[in-house]
């Protein structure tokens, strides 16, 4: 297998090129989905709980007051983190072992592909990018955050600028949807012609 990591900041387009890449029949891999599902697990809403008091309410996390803690105090988002990385790196693995026959591209969509040293897993990296005033607007409308909230989510994340200089591709995602599938088709074709 021949595994394409796709990453970028919070509202770079990240999940965008993921999408037009699914829709083009190919695999992705959902990280932030397996996130999402692990707030489902009761074992680790339990955890969760003993970390971080009264954010569990009602076998259910409250995201927005988890967000408040961590987002303002990096500490307590590294003990997050350290939480939820294990079950997500135990995840690719084993997505690696049962795929590792095929010839195929796969594709991984994760916002902290470098964070969580995953760049060792993939044979590609391809990030996406875009002028830090549309980011912050896209974030502001799509979350309903405000413009202190979006600089705090984005104060802690490794700045793109940074994941530019390791990826492979750079797409910048300030385009119509259409120019951008084009441009995603043409991307794909060069790496099915790449080998080993």
């Amino acid at each position: 297998m021949k595994l394409v990591g796709i990453t970028g900041s919070i509202g770079c387009g990240k999940t965008t090129i993921a999408k037009i890449i699914n829709n083009l029949g190919y695999t992705v891999f959902d990280v932030d989905g397996w996130v999402r599902r692990i707030y489902f697990d009761k074992v680790f809403l339990q955890v969760l709980d003993n970390k971080f008091p009264g954010v569990v309410k009602n076998g259910t996390a409250d995201k927005r007051a988890l967000r408040n803690i961590v987002f303002s105090d990096n500490n307590k988002l590294k003990v997050l983190e350290g939480l939820i990385h294990p079950f997500l790196e135990e995840n690719v693995k084993k997505i690696i072992r049962k795929n590792a026959y095929y010839d195929d591209l796969f594709f991984l969509d994760v916002a902290l592909l470098f964070e969580m040293k995953w760049d060792k897993f993939c044979d590609f990296i391809l990030v996406a990018d875009v002028d830090y005033e549309i980011q912050k607007q896209r974030v502001m409308l799509r979350d309903k955050v405000s413009a202190e909230d979006f600089d705090k989510i984005n104060n802690v994340q490794m700045k793109n600028s940074e994941k530019i200089k390791m990826a492979d591709i750079v797409i910048d995602t300030n385009k119509s949807r259409n120019l951008l599938k084009a441009e995603l088709i043409n991307v794909i074709k060069g790496l099915e012609a790449c080998h080993d």
